[in-house]
């Protein structure tokens, strides 16, 4: 397997070589990976070892990102490699962020064959997902291009854990639409429990909002325990509210034991059901639970009447009361977002595909 060389590095005095991707800034001897296992140093400069290899592809709704302001109902294109730059506990993909085995990479695809592949498919759009695709910054950017070039538009799936200036800069300028992870609202849960920082992760929020195009919603997995305090949601969706918006879409989802939190219970509906009062009692206008059933609290409401815009049952739409600006049907509130004039009618189908040999 080639190295794809990088641009984000520099040489330490003491010979090393630090990586400047994300805040984690490993610095490395000769024949060293960082901790994200996907960047390296060889030849006194950081490659990237897994360009062009994939952990796979699949079509998904694109609800399931989740994503239900941007093209709903329509099909993505979904793909990761392998590793992460943070150390999640309760990582829920391990499997593949936290593999050290270049095995399991063993779909090879370069930029362009996605995006044609993508648009043969009847996808709308590719999403970078499953790992975290700051760490393969080169890579994604490159097929965010092809799939400009073949009018495919482009998802990040992310922790938004990434240095500011270039490598953040590169990273989102050829993406259309993101979801990023916004684990908790205290450092003491970032620190412990994911081995980073929670600021890096709100100014790369404040960079999307104020100084880019890209739709953004927000996802937080809730933890017994951890982070499922009426006080830390509290402070969270004001922060959103104040910093971001009102109109910025929050999930809260579920959890399930997994990977080095498996003492944990998943959490109680009835967490979820609060934490999303409460974010729209703090002005959140769009707020949803889920990884569990319950249609009323994935779909989407007028903020402006309160009638039902777009019904979601899992990852299947039902009712859709939005004209075709993308206004209300009953009271003409614009819903905030990325829609056209019908949903799409993908469903909730998973479709594996097989890039090798096309």
């Amino acid at each position: 397997m080639s190295s794809f060389p990088t641009r984000y590095w520099h040489r330490l005095e003491d010979g090393r070589i630090q990586c400047d991707v994300c805040p984690r800034a490993c610095k490395l001897k000769e024949g060293q990976q960082g901790l994200c296992f996907v960047r390296a140093c060889e030849g006194e400069q950081i490659v990237l070892t897994t360009y062009g290899r994939s952990s796979g592809f699949c079509i998904d709704p694109i609800e399931k990102k989740p994503l239900n302001h941007f093209l709903p109902g329509t099909p993505v294109l979904s793909f990761g490699t392998a590793g992460c730059n943070l150390a999640c506990k309760f990582c829920q993909n391990w499997d593949m962020s936290k593999s050290r085995e270049i095995d399991i990479l063993a779909d090879a695809a370069s930029p362009e064959l996605i995006a044609r592949r993508a648009r043969e498919l009847g996808c709308r759009s590719v999403a970078f997902t499953y790992n975290d695709p700051v760490i393969f910054l080169e890579y994604a950017d490159d097929t965010a291009i092809a799939c400009h070039e073949q009018g495919i538009k482009t998802v990040a799936v992310t922790a938004g854990y990434i240095s500011p200036g270039g490598p953040r800069e590169q990273f989102f300028s050829h993406i259309d639409a993101a979801n990023v992870d916004l684990k908790a609202f205290t450092e003491d849960f970032y620190h412990k429990l994911t081995g980073g920082h929670l600021q890096p992760v709100l100014d790369t929020l404040i960079y999307l909002k104020q100084e880019t195009d890209v739709w953004v919603e927000l996802t937080t997995l809730l933890i017994p325990g951890e982070n499922d305090s009426e006080k830390e949601i509290t402070e969270m969706t004001q922060w959103v509210v104040e910093h971001l918006g009102p109109d910025v879409p929050m999930h809260f989802t579920a959890f399930h034991p997994d990977w080095k939190m498996q003492d944990k219970p998943p959490t109680p509906l009835q967490t979820l059901i609060q934490a999303r009062e409460t974010a729209m009692n703090n002005g959140v206008h769009y707020a949803y639970i889920g990884n569990v059933h319950d249609w009323k609290g994935d779909s989407t409401w007028c903020p402006g009447c309160g009638e039902l815009l777009i019904q979601r049952d899992w990852y299947e739409l039902g009712a859709w009361n939005l004209g075709p600006d993308g206004r209300c049907k009953n009271c003409n509130t614009r819903c905030a977002g990325v829609f056209e004039a019908k949903p799409g009618t993908w469903g909730s189908r998973r479709m594996p595909v097989h890039m090798a040999g096309q």
